[in-house]
């Protein structure tokens, strides 16, 4: 379903841990995808999730 090149937008909810979005980009990488940026409607800063994905550009709406 994801043909080997393609570049994705991984789009989440929450990022937290950044167990979830470390688990999703490892698996699109398995598929040989490139991932553009990833982006989350809230952010909870105070866990760090961002530095469990350093590879991805992060957005996210709302951090707190």
């Amino acid at each position: 379903a994801i043909p080997p090149g393609a570049r994705l937008l991984l789009i989440d909810d929450l990022l937290a841990t950044g167990g979830t979005a470390g688990a999703a980009l490892k698996l699109l990488k398995n598929f040989k995808a490139q991932v553009v940026e990833a982006i989350f409607l809230i952010e909870l800063s105070t866990l760090k999730g961002r530095e469990k994905i350093p590879q991805t550009p992060v957005r996210s709406i709302i951090a707190c």
